[in-house]
């Protein structure tokens, strides 16, 4: 609807673009607006208010025949649109027959790269890995239902000097036996350990810098070591992603671009873009105002940042991206910073847009930072499963009749939706702690309401009984749809390609999860207030079916592109 309404108002004031259009959050300042006068007055050397009159009153004048039931200017400068019932009416028949609605073109066919999960070998994957999995994988959604080709890449912590110091911990302390019963779990202990014994031996750190450099020049046993404990780790990543319903096009690593690190380094050194700073190789950015760039230690050893340019040269050679987007967390800003100062001097950073998609931490009681090292960090799996039983809790006495297997179901995609709405509905740069009881609450802003909203709409679906050919938009007279909370669902329905478009641009979860909060609440309000299956209007009554349908299917594919899934029953 509001590019109908931009094309409209484009058209009627000769405008060289697309003029913008927004949705008022309180109905008094219409339901749609612009700011054309606003931005126009200045040129103009008109009030904005004058200017806003002046727009209000051509374009109710010229508009289609009964399009605007009123077109209004506003203080300091807006022109406010309501939109007839008809218009209303006549649009929702659209979208209902539109079986690909919210797709949309703003990407047209090119690539974009989304970097997300990014779990270390060898360790158990925390908690903190669940928010870099599912914002990332519904960015990938988003964009690419914004017409993107996206490759969805797992950028796996496979290399680095913490596999020397893994290494060096098991061949210390290392028992083979426990790990092949265990591997993750016995591995993670030793690396716990080994910064745990760090703090009374300071030595060890330089041992596990010789490690990983023995590692780096192709040493037969610490490639062994290494290569094993890769191996294992992978096994329980995969359960990890299974339980998610996560999957990747890459899953290629820091390691895959050891080889290209001489390469990169000379090539640095040989344009003078690098240069040594006491036996080590630094980047300069003095002129950015960012700190050294630090591209290879004095013990000859490569860097995170040396991986992460020769990774970003094989990504554009390769794919020819648009975008390239970063999802990890706040504390790795700098470090994103002087990468994408790097690959502008390297003239890198001009093929490609490079994003840093920030998020925030999860805090545990108190507000505290988990740690890894410390051995504090909640494990992801144990989280999972903690999120099941308490779901079950609430499915138990909610619905204690079900069969265990369906009661089983119901708590394990419940879980899930908590988990992934709780997060997703929050802007991604601030922290989140975890409150289960808002989490799994089926009456608040929570994804067990959103599914449940859903099961209820198609209930009434399937008491109706009322077969798909009789619910045909064309077979449906729209104009019987007149009352208050079928009009503000229609135009709650209205803005889901809106709000897909805009969450794409602003790489933003949370505007769509609250736009589906917000449809959920008008659909409850529609069903409650309006009679549907006791209507004995028949012609009336399938129309309101039909919009229950809608809404559920719009309702359905939002959450399917935030990684929710829906039930028919709960």
């Amino acid at each position: 609807m509001t590019k109908k309404i931009s094309e409209i108002v484009r058209k009627i004031l000769n405008a060289d673009a697309p003029v913008d259009i927004s949705i008022p959050d309180e109905e008094l300042f219409g339901h749609y607006s612009t700011n054309i006068a606003l931005r126009q007055a200045k040129i103009k050397g008109v009030p904005p208010l004058e200017l806003a009159k002046e727009y209000a009153a051509k374009i109710a004048a010229a508009a289609p025949a009964g399009f605007f039931q009123k077109v209004e200017a506003a203080a300091p400068g807006f022109v406010n649109f309501w939109v007839s019932d008809a218009a209303a009416q006549d649009e929702f028949k659209r979208v209902a027959a539109d079986k690909n609605y919210g797709a949309g073109n703003v990407g047209g066919g090119r690539t974009v790269i989304v970097e997300y999960s990014q779990p270390n070998i060898a360790k158990k994957m925390h908690v903190g890995h669940m928010r870099t999995t599912i914002i990332g994988a519904a960015l990938a959604n988003i964009l690419e239902l914004s017409g993107y080709r996206v490759v969805r890449w797992n950028y796996l912590g496979d290399w680095g000097t913490q596999f020397g110091k893994l290494i060096a911990a098991y061949k210390m302390w290392g028992d083979k036996k426990l790990v092949e019963k265990d591997p993750i779990e016995e591995l993670q202990k030793l690396y716990v350990r080994f910064h745990a014994e760090m703090k009374t031996n300071p030595e060890l750190e330089k041992r596990g810098r010789e490690e990983f450099k023995k590692l780096e020049d192709g040493d037969r046993e610490n490639r062994k070591l290494w290569e094993w404990f890769k191996k294992e780790s992978l096994k329980e990543f995969m359960k990890i992603y299974r339980i998610l319903d996560v999957d990747f096009d890459e899953w290629m690593g820091e390691a895959s671009f050891e080889r290209e690190m001489k390469a990169t380094v000379k090539e640095l050194t040989d344009r003078n873009i690098a240069e040594q700073s006491e036996g080590a190789i630094v980047v300069n950015l003095n002129d950015v105002g960012l700190p050294p760039a630090l591209i290879r230690k004095s013990d000859g050893a490569s860097l995170y940042l040396t991986r992460d340019i020769a990774n970003l040269r094989y990504r554009l050679k390769k794919y020819r991206p648009a975008k390239i987007l970063y999802v990890v967390g706040n504390e790795q800003s700098l470090a994103f910073e002087q990468l994408f100062a790097v690959a502008k001097k390297l003239g890198l950073g001009d093929v490609a847009e490079l994003k840093h998609i920030k998020y925030g931490l999860v805090l545990g009681e108190g507000g505290k930072k988990l740690s890894t090292r410390e051995g504090t960090a909640e494990m992801l799996e144990g989280l999972l499963d903690d999120a099941v039983v308490k779901a079950r809790e609430v499915i138990e006495a909610k619905n204690p009749d079900l069969p265990p297997d369906k009661k089983r179901e119901i708590a394990f995609v419940v879980a899930m939706g908590a988990l992934k709405y709780n997060d997703l509905k929050e802007n991604r740069t601030t922290d989140i702690v975890f409150n289960w009881e808002k989490m799994l609450d089926f009456s608040g802003d929570s994804g067990p309401y959103l599914q449940y909203t859903y099961a209820r709409l198609k209930s009434i679906l399937r008491k109706s009984k009322a077969s798909s050919l009789r619910l045909r938009p064309g077979a449906i007279n729209a104009s019987l749809l007149e009352r208050a909370a079928e009009l503000a669902l229609m135009r709650k329905l209205f803005e889901f390609p809106d709000v897909v478009e805009r969450a794409g641009e602003l790489y933003s979860t949370s505007t769509l999860a609250v736009y589906l909060y917000k449809l959920a609440v008008a659909a409850n309000k529609f069903y409650e207030t309006t009679p549907i299956l006791k209507d004995e209007d028949i012609a009336r009554r399938d129309a309101r079916l039909l919009l229950i349908a809608t809404a559920a299917r719009v309702l359905q594919k939002g959450l399917g592109l935030l990684g929710i899934k829906t039930l028919e029953k709960i």
